[in-house]
């Protein structure tokens, strides 16, 4: 079977669906059921991006159109044993996929806690109205070949509703497993937080083996006036896999996002941010580490829209890159007419600990007001010399000196993950990731 990514196989994924929609025992609503068509619909017009394409010039998929990787079909059946070193010790509701498909069984959710949260068909049809006003509606797949990819073969997800004024006793965890190779799932999760809602959001994606296989993902987030959402994404595939997602954040008046997103695995990975602060005095603030080694190529897209007076946000992008390996991050910062007194910060650092490491940056600004406050900038560079001498002087040698400037220079993103364990499991990797013998 050809790639999912050879624009002649587009043709058969269309097909693909079509067989799937007859032969679909799922129970869905209408509207669902027309917002998977029309999905369909747009990858019969849209083409597959190359390094033609300005956005994804740096970022060549063309290995990918030497794999095979047919939609997940059939589930691995695993047990909690199977991921306990994934689970967190201090986070009691998770909602887990395995390939792609909902596993009660792995899930834990306390119903009397106030947030809705389970597999995003069966929310369906029991919060329909809720659902449809946004699901599809955030993330747009009439210009994103993958956006629409998902969108056509959305069948589980991840479905959460913080009702209004409820604050979330601990954080969740929606949990991505890949168990088996070369195949491909379609991860899809939409977060609804009401006025005044508060939630604490871990996303993680995981493999159970060291295979090749291609991850697809969509994030949809709406939060309502005066939400307050944290969201921690950590993405560790298989170091010869394929990661490609999409996150989509609507951010209302008075309400507050706060991210720290993390690229760690795959071989090829994309992830695409937007976020549109849509209300006044919305804020926002990104943070993000990329970690990569060998032959890794890591590509961070963000987007953030000031649509509306007196926002706020603030970004910081760190990469670490050693071996051969390639960093890209491009983040984009506009400022519409009329979003007067908007303060926006945009950094990227990035460090090189090889000569054959290399790092994309292109931080940017468009400002269409005059009365704001915005400012960005970008490093590239290796270890600090001065910095270097400096810990030597105090006894540490060449390597321990190395290993601890590296090791700081990610730990500033880690220290920011509100979940302590899962900051500890992080900062664990980090420090054996950065350790040179």
């Amino acid at each position: 079977m050809s790639s999912v990514i050879k624009d002649d196989y587009l043709a058969q994924l269309i097909a693909s669906w079509k067989a799937e929609a007859a032969a679909s025992a799922m129970p869905v609503t209408s509207w669902l059921d027309q917002l998977r068509a029309s999905a369909a619909g747009r990858i019969e017009v849209l083409r597959l991006p190359t390094t033609r394409d300005e956005e994804w010039r740096f970022t060549d998929i063309t290995p990918l159109k030497y794999s095979s990787f047919p939609r997940a079909s059939v589930a691995s059946r695993l047990t909690g044993h199977d991921i306990a070193r994934y689970t967190l010790d201090d986070v009691p509701y998770r909602v887990v996929f395995v390939d792609g498909q909902f596993s009660s069984e792995l899930s834990s959710i306390e119903h009397d806690s106030g947030v809705i949260a389970g597999n995003l068909s069966s929310l369906a049809n029991e919060h329909t109205a809720m659902v449809a006003r946004y699901l599809g509606r955030l993330a747009d797949f009439q210009d994103d070949i993958f956006v629409a990819l998902n969108t056509a073969f959305l069948h589980d997800g991840a479905g959460i509703i913080i009702p209004a004024d409820i604050s979330a006793a601990a954080p969740i965890h929606v949990l991505f497993i890949t168990s088996q190779p070369e195949q491909t799932t379609y991860p899809r999760c939409l977060v609804i937080a009401e006025p005044g809602a508060r939630a604490t959001l871990v996303e993680e994606y995981i493999a159970l083996q060291d295979a090749a296989y291609l991850t697809n993902s969509v994030m949809e987030m709406h939060l309502a006036r005066s939400a307050q959402v944290q969201h921690i994404r950590v993405q560790r595939e298989s170091r010869q896999a394929f990661h490609i997602a999409n996150n989509t954040t609507v951010i209302a008046p008075d309400a507050c996002y706060r991210s720290v997103s993390l690229t760690l695995g795959a071989q090829i990975s994309r992830y695409s941010q937007n976020i549109v602060l849509a209300g006044e005095n919305a804020e926002c603030a990104i943070d993000g580490l990329t970690l990569i080694a060998g032959k890794q190529l890591a590509d961070t897209h963000t987007f953030i829209d000031h649509a509306k007076p007196y926002g706020r946000s603030q970004q910081l992008h760190k990469c670490i890159a050693d071996d051969s390996a390639r960093g890209v991050f491009s983040g984009k910062i506009m400022v519409r007419p009329h979003a007067q007194m908007t303060d926006s910060r945009q950094m990227s650092r990035n460090l090189l600990l090889s000569d054959k490491a290399r790092v994309d940056t292109k931080p940017q600004l468009e400002i269409f007001a005059d009365d704001v406050k915005c400012a960005h900038g970008a490093t590239v560079g290796q270890l600090d010399k001065e910095a270097l001498f400096y810990l030597q002087s105090r006894g540490l040698s060449d390597t321990a000196a190395r290993n601890l400037l590296t090791y700081a220079f990610g730990g500033e993103v880690i220290s920011r993950i509100p979940v302590n364990s899962l900051k500890q499991q992080l900062e664990k990797f980090v420090l054996a990731s950065t350790q040179v013998n």
